[in-house]
Parts: structure tokens; sequence; C-alpha cells
């Protein structure tokens, strides 16, 4: 028998990269299409320890509207439903601070310059609850087999809600996984990182565990990543392969990867920038902690993957710096303006480093133009405040909000140590 359903969903994600969620019963989803859930406009710049870093602009007066389209509903199981929703004002108007529609204009931007974007996202999150009391081997068969019964239901239930989910594996760490999810377009890619956010978080549950997404989700321990593949279509033709540059890149591709990596530090603080992100970005941690690229290079924040037999996606670029704490879909306008700027400027892609970026000399890395991905998160904000390229992509709104944010977050967590901080965050983003 069909379950009915009972409640309907809405959320959006906010500056710290936190699903931020209105409910109404079933009944009422046309309600929440048409006229929305009122919000105050201080969402925008809640902090991931929940307090408010009000502004001239964002403070306790006004109101926004969260709004879903009854299209992009997803079955949660249980009579449950959740759809993403953008944020407008109350005459029905786009807000400015809206990260979705950031995303939106994005690909439009690019559609105006004939070109098309698909991006797959990587999740990686830990488990706690019952402990796996040390039977745990990295990517082992016998970890797997461990939750074979978590991974079943997790696997069920995203077929359910039509997620599709091309492949799961234990990671490094204890009791932490990944799953990969197929390519998409940006904006529905970027929705399913928070549908299987929710699911994982879901299903966990119902195993007696708690799923944690957190860049740091124990001290000393394994980090958790977010990585983002994507890839780019000019005129029909891709513009990873088929051309005459480095692994057979076109000249667009060459510098769309160029322009990601001339703004890549501008840009930390929409990436990886909670107070736990520059205890992941460190070197020999396959977290891409220096500004360089290379193919099938871990140690990079660029990783070039090639056009083979054993790529069934094509050719594409994933960043790896990007963790669970940030918002994918202002992650995905960094990556996606950033590739079109580069193309418009014809910006040069530096020469490919192919080694593990930590095993050369300091003077090496200097002579090759390879920096370290900025982890203070002082100098993180103050790059981005400071970036005209951020502005040419997201707008004064949304700068406003990122900026109060991450100043907030630097004032409150520079004062607590690390264990500390890994306790208060550990379900921030689950």
């Amino acid at each position: 028998m069909r379950e009915v359903p009972a409640l309907t969903i809405g959320s959006i994600v906010d500056m710290a990269g936190v699903a931020r969620a209105k409910v109404m019963p079933a009944g009422r989803t046309g309600v929440f299409e048409k006229a929305g859930a009122g919000v105050s406009p201080s969402w925008n710049v809640f902090c991931s320890d929940d307090r408010i870093a009000f502004t001239d602009s964002f403070s306790v007066v006004g109101d926004l509207r969260l709004r879903i389209d009854r299209s992009d509903l997803r079955d949660l199981g249980g009579g449950v439903s959740w759809a993403p929703a953008t944020l407008h004002e109350q005459d029905g108007a786009t807000a400015a601070v809206c990260t979705r529609s950031a995303l939106t204009a994005v690909v439009a931007r690019l559609a105006a310059d004939g070109l098309e974007a698909r991006v797959g996202h990587e999740i990686e999150f830990t488990l706690f609850g019952d402990a796996c009391n040390g039977a745990w081997s990295a990517y082992g068969l016998g970890a797997v087999l461990l939750r074979e019964d978590f991974l079943k239901d997790l696997l069920r239930n995203a077929e359910r809600a039509q997620l599709h989910i091309e492949q799961v594996h234990a990671e490094y760490g204890p009791d932490q996984f990944e799953i990969s999810i197929a390519p998409a377009t940006p904006v529905q890619a970027a929705d399913l990182v928070i549908l299987a956010r929710i699911l994982i978080s879901r299903t966990a549950r119902a195993h007696g565990l708690a799923a944690s997404f957190s860049p740091i989700p124990t001290v000393g321990g394994a980090g958790n990543g977010a990585h983002q593949h994507f890839s780019l279509i000019s005129g029909g033709r891709p513009v990873f392969s088929g051309g005459g540059q480095d692994y057979g890149m076109t000249d667009e591709g060459s510098s769309a990867l160029g322009g990601i990596l001339s703004h890549l530090t501008e840009f930390t603080a929409v990436f990886a920038s909670s107070p736990l992100s520059g205890l992941r970005l460190r070197p020999d941690n396959w977290s891409g902690a220096y500004v360089c690229w290379g193919l099938e290079n871990r140690e990079a924040a660029l990783r070039f993957c090639t056009e083979s037999p054993s790529n069934p996606h094509g050719a594409n670029a994933e960043v790896k710096i990007i963790d669970p704490s940030a918002n994918p879909y202002l992650a995905t306008a960094a990556v996606l303006g950033l590739s079109q700027i580069g193309i418009d400027n014809a910006a040069p892609l530096p020469p490919e480093i192919v080694v593990n970026p930590s095993t050369l000399t300091e003077a090496e890395r200097d002579e090759r133009g390879v920096t370290r991905v900025p982890t203070d998160l002082g100098e993180i904000v103050q790059k981005f405040n400071s970036s005209s390229v951020a502005r040419e992509i997201f707008g004064e709104s949304i700068i406003e909000a990122m900026v109060s944010v991450k100043g907030a977050e630097q004032e409150t967590f520079s004062q607590m140590d690390e264990a500390t901080t890994v306790e208060r965050l550990r379900y921030t983003w689950s």
C-alpha cells in the first residue's frame, strides 16, 4: 500500500554550509510552492555554532519567503518528502542572497557563452554509535561487510528518492565511508548533495548510528572531504578532451583550470572555511593542500582525470579542497564562475606537478609557483572580502553575509582548543 505523504520539507543552505528548513503538512504543499514559508533575513547570517552574525542588511527586521517547486519533491519514505528551496522577497522576486539562485545565475551566464557543465560529487562521512571495535581496515572488504545492513538500506532509500549512487566504499578512517553520486546539471547536482546527506543521516539513525559530515569528526582522525568533479562542453564539444593541450585538453579547457588556480586562494572562504577546515587541509592527507594541478595527483588542489576506457563520464577535473562544510551551491558557482573567467581571459595553466608537492623542497615549490592553500580563517576572510572576482560571481549581498559569518566564527573559535571545537561541530552539517 502506497504511503500517504504527511510532511513536506523545504531547505536552503546558509553561509556556514548548514541546511536550514521549514516544514508544512503535505496538504499545504501548494502554499509552500506559491506563497512560501516566512523566514527572518537573519537566517543568512547564522554561524556554524548557531550564533547570529547580524549586519545592517541581515537583522531581525524584515521577512523573506522560502519557496519550493513541487516538481523537485523527493520521497524520503515514512510519509516525508523533501525539496530544495529558494529564497524570495515578499513580492516574489528572487532574494539577492539566495545561494541556489546564485548558482542558477552562473549557469545562465555559461549558457550565454555557449558553455554547459556537468557536476558530480563525492561525499565522505563518518558513523558514530556502536564502535567497530578495531575491526576496520582502510578501504577494506571487512569494513564494508561490517556495515552491510546500513549500506543496503542506504542504497534502497536512495533508489526510492531517485538518488543515483554509483559506488560506495569504506574510507581511510574508522567507520568512514564515501559515496559517489552520478553527474548531473550543476543545480541538480548541488541539490543531490543535500538529498544524499538527508538519506545518509536518516538511514544511520534507523540503525542506531549518527552520521557526521564534519571536516574533522575526531581529533587526529581522518577528515571528511566533499570533492567536486566537473566537466564543460563548449559548442557541443568537451573542453577537457579532443584538444592539443596537456592530456588532450582544448585551449578552453586549459584556461578553465588556469582560472580556478589563479583565484583559488580568494575562494577558500567558499570551499573550506569552517573552524575545522584548516585542520583537514594538511599535506599528505589527500585533501589538496597545495595550489597546483596534476594528472591523478591526489595531493594537488586540482586533480585532472583524463578521458580513458576506465572513465565512463569522460575527462573531468576534481576540486579536492572542498569539504562538507561548504555550501554546495556556492562552491559549484565558484568553480564554474572561475572556469568561465579563465576561458574569457585565456588564463594560462601553470606547469603540471607530477609528484607529491610535499616532497619538493621549499625552494623547488617557490620556483614552480606552488603555494599552500590558506588555512588561517582571518586570512581566508580577508582574501575573499577583497576579491573583485568574488563580487563579480556572487554580488554584494552574499559577500556581506559570508564575510560576517566567517568573521564571527573566527572570533569565536580562535578562543577554543581543537578538542572542544571538534566536539562542538561534529554534527553541525548532518
